[in-house]
């Protein structure tokens, strides 16, 4: 039962859930305050009670001492108007002998006859409570002399005004607590309404972008400084993000799409040329061979750039490699692959060698920087690598002697499947992919690329990087 009524609350909504817990509490604090002001009031008033029991005890005993001899017991019974006026007329008083047997009763109240203390003081009375006839009730007791005449007078105060009072107070305030949970539960759904009502068009908002995309606009305006406020800037923090993420996924997506049809329509169509009759000339079979393992190659290339670009690398604070000795490496690399290519490495004003970025990313950097300045160079690529550095950085400079970039194209290298001569970097196996790895890695690290080139007189690149004190 009670992981059912758990599940109910929990399936509620939050309005739903503000207001009950809104009521909750202001009906427990009532009922706590009222639980307060109850017992209070029951101390006082059975205080009240019963000292006006004393009074009165006390008002008779200063009457028979003061009549002393002078009354008798047949007096008071022929004229009871003195006792009534001294007692009140919800209480009874009743004399009794020694042996407890009653002999006068004044303002008779009760049928029951009280029971009398096992030990009764000499001078003043007992004051105890016993319930009579269901009725709780104050009984004091006292011995007493008149005239020739020792027993006891005996004083009953029944509290039925007070159990009616308090009675009635518990019955008003089980009201107004009943009341005041309907009450506080309204208050508390309508207060929900008016400070959810933001969360409630931000939820629209959302189902507005889930059901129409990301076209479908935020019309939401909610300017004030509180919670929902920096929620709202967050989310549409996150949806343009999200749009811009979702952009260019649909344009990478659009962009390898495009270009992966390029080789495989050209290895399609040199298949399909040697199976009609290329397989029967050697020369056409061969030179299809070759064409078709270069666009394959190509292909190999692309995707492996496209899924280095798609998940990027971790950064890692402690990470740190030796630039020159990376440098070097992958210029003895790329040696094999272009044996015609001229590199020379300046590193006389380079203090220290490590840089904070991990030896594969330095790698693919310079190894993409090289590549680039060997395809959009002359015959005979003479590139000049500079290394050096200062308090906080290391600075790489790869500059060429090739065609240059216009103007107009520098802003636009760093995007991706962008190229400056198309038809030349696809003869050499260009992606286009190649700048957007390295800018992608240098700015995971915290650094800076940037470029200054002039048609016909080569490319000078510029790598920033934070260095290893």
């Amino acid at each position: 039962m009670k992981k059912f009524v758990n599940v109910s609350i929990k399936n509620q909504s939050l309005k739903t859930k503000w207001a009950l817990t809104s009521a909750f509490v202001i009906f427990i604090s009532f009922t706590i305050i009222c639980s307060v002001l109850y017992w209070s009031l029951h101390s006082w008033l059975l205080s009240e009670q019963q000292q006006s029991v004393n009074r009165t005890m006390d008002d008779l005993t200063v009457f028979f001492e003061s009549e002393g001899n002078a009354i008798t017991i047949d007096d008071i019974r022929s004229n009871k108007g003195l006792m009534n006026s001294i007692i009140d007329k919800s209480q009874t008083v009743r004399i009794l002998n020694k042996d407890g047997i009653e002999i006068l009763r004044i303002n008779d109240t009760i049928s029951k006859t009280p029971d009398i203390p096992k030990s009764v003081p000499l001078q003043g009375y007992v004051v105890d409570k016993q319930k009579i006839e269901g009725i709780e009730s104050f009984v004091a007791t006292g011995k007493i002399e008149i005239g020739f005449f020792q027993g006891y007078i005996q004083l009953t105060h029944p509290l039925t005004a007070f159990q009616s009072l308090m009675n009635y107070l518990l019955m008003a305030m089980l009201i107004s607590g009943l009341g005041a949970l309907v009450l506080s539960a309204y208050i508390g759904y309508v207060l929900a309404n008016m400070l959810l009502k933001p969360l409630h068009n931000l939820r629209q908002e959302m189902i507005s972008v889930a059901e129409e995309g990301f076209e479908a606009p935020i019309q939401m305006i909610y300017n004030r400084e509180d919670e929902i406020g920096d929620l709202l800037r967050v989310y549409r923090k996150m949806m343009g993000e999200l749009e811009q993420s979702f952009l260019l996924q649909q344009q990478f997506i659009s962009d390898a799409s495009h270009e992966l049809r390029t080789p495989i329509q050209v290895v399609e169509g040199h298949l399909s040329l040697i199976q009609r009759w290329g397989k029967d000339e050697p020369e056409v079979l061969n030179e299809s061979l070759e064409i078709s393992l270069s666009e394959i190659k190509r292909m190999k290339n692309l995707i492996g750039e496209m899924l280095e670009l798609a998940r990027g690398e971790s950064h890692d604070h402690d990470n740190s490699c030796d630039i020159l000795a990376v440098t070097n490496e992958i210029i003895q690399e790329q040696k094999i692959l272009y044996p015609d290519i001229t590199v020379n490495v300046n590193h006389q004003k380079l203090t220290s060698n490590f840089a904070l970025i991990s030896q594969n990313a330095f790698g693919q950097i310079i190894r993409n920087l090289l590549q680039n300045a060997i395809r959009y160079s002359n015959d005979h690529p003479s590139i000049q690598i500079n290394l050096t550095n200062d308090l906080k950085h290391c600075k790489i400079e790869v500059e060429d002697n090739g065609i240059g970039i216009a103007e107009n194209d520098l802003t636009h290298i760093f995007d991706r499947f962008y190229r400056v001569d198309d038809a030349r970097s696809r003869d050499e196996g260009g992606t286009g992919l190649g700048l957007s790895i390295v800018k992608m890695l240098v700015n995971k690290y915290g650094g800076e690329v940037t470029v200054t080139s002039k048609l016909g007189l080569g490319t000078k690149f510029l790598v920033i990087l934070p260095s290893k004190k």
